[in-house]
C-alpha cells in the first residue's frame, strides 16, 4: 500500500473501530465503566478519548515501562486511569494537570472510587505555569489539553529538559477533526462545534509545522484516531544542547 490512510467513509470507519477493538485486548472493568459513565454524564463526552485510544495507552505505556508519566490535561481522568493500568509493573508516578475546577471534581472523585491515589498527583491550574514548577525527568508525556498551548508547552518541556533522554511526548488530537489539514476535511461535523474545532486547526497547523522544524527532535505525526504526533530527542546532544 502506496499510501497511509484507507479512504473510509463515516460508516465504514465505526465499523472498523468496533473491529479493531472486539480484536484487542479488552478494557479493565474499571475504564469501560468511567468510559461510560463519563459519556453518560458530560455533554462534552467527546472530548475524552475512545474506548480503543484507552487501549492503546496501556499497551503503550507497558511497553515503554515509563517510571514517570506526565499528563496535559485531565478532563474526568480517563487517561489517567489508563496510564495507571499500563504502569503497574513500574509502579510509575503519574502527574497529571487540569484547568476546570469541575473537571479537577470529577477526576478527584474517580481517582478515589478507583484507589489510583497512590500514584496519581493531580495539580489544578494554568499548565504553563505548573510546567515551570515540575522537577525532574518524565520518560512518557501525553499532551491533550487546550489546543492553542500546544507550542508553548512542548517548548518549554523542551527548554526545561522535562522529557528524559529516551523518552517520548504524545500530543492528541493534532488533526482537529481533520481541520488542521483544511476546512473541507470534516464534511461530517456538525455546526454547533465547527467554528471551536476550526479555531484548534489553526492553532495545530502552526504547531505541526513548527514542531518538524526543531533541530532538537524527530517528529512522527500518526494517522491514529484524531492525529497523534511522537516526538522525542533527536539525540543526547541535542538534549544537552550541543545541536
Amino acid at each position: 500500500m502506496l499510501g497511509s490512510v484507507l479512504p473510509f467513509n463515516e460508516e465504514t470507519a465505526d465499523r472498523i473501530s468496533a473491529y479493531c477493538e472486539q480484536h484487542s485486548t479488552a478494557l479493565p472493568d474499571c475504564l469501560g465503566e468511567h468510559w461510560k459513565d463519563t459519556q453518560s454524564r458530560f455533554s462534552d463526552a467527546d472530548k475524552m478519548s475512545s474506548r480503543l485510544q484507552g487501549a492503546w495507552m496501556i499497551f503503550t505505556a507497558r511497553d515503554r515501562k515509563p517510571k514517570r508519566v506526565l499528563e496535559i490535561g485531565c478532563y474526568t481522568g480517563y487517561s489517567a486511569l489508563a496510564w495507571y493500568e499500563g504502569t503497574k509493573e513500574t509502579q510509575a508516578e503519574i502527574i497529571t494537570l487540569e484547568l476546570s475546577p469541575k473537571m479537577t471534581a470529577a477526576s478527584r472523585q474517580a481517582f478515589k472510587k478507583h484507589g489510583v491515589e497512590d500514584r496519581v498527583k493531580l495539580i489544578e491550574g494554568p499548565a504553563d505555569q505548573t510546567l515551570q514548577t515540575l522537577e525532574g525527568e518524565f520518560d512518557l508525556i501525553f499532551v491533550d489539553a487546550n489546543k492553542d498551548g500546544y507550542a508553548a508547552y512542548v517548548q518549554t518541556i523542551l527548554d526545561r529538559k522535562l522529557l528524559s533522554s529516551r523518552g517520548v511526548i504524545l500530543c492528541d488530537n493534532v488533526f482537529a477533526r481533520g481541520l488542521s489539514v483544511g476546512l473541507d476535511c470534516a464534511p461530517w461535523l456538525n455546526d454547533h462545534v465547527r467554528p471551536y474545532w476550526a479555531g484548534c486547526g489553526q492553532a495545530l497547523d502552526v504547531f505541526n509545522s513548527s514542531i518538524v522544524q526543531d533541530p532538537r527532535v524527530d517528529v512522527l505525526l500518526m494517522p491514529v484516531f484524531d492525529g497523534v504526533t511522537y516526538i522525542k530527542w533527536r539525540d543526547l546532544d541535542s538534549r544537552d544542547g550541543q545541536t
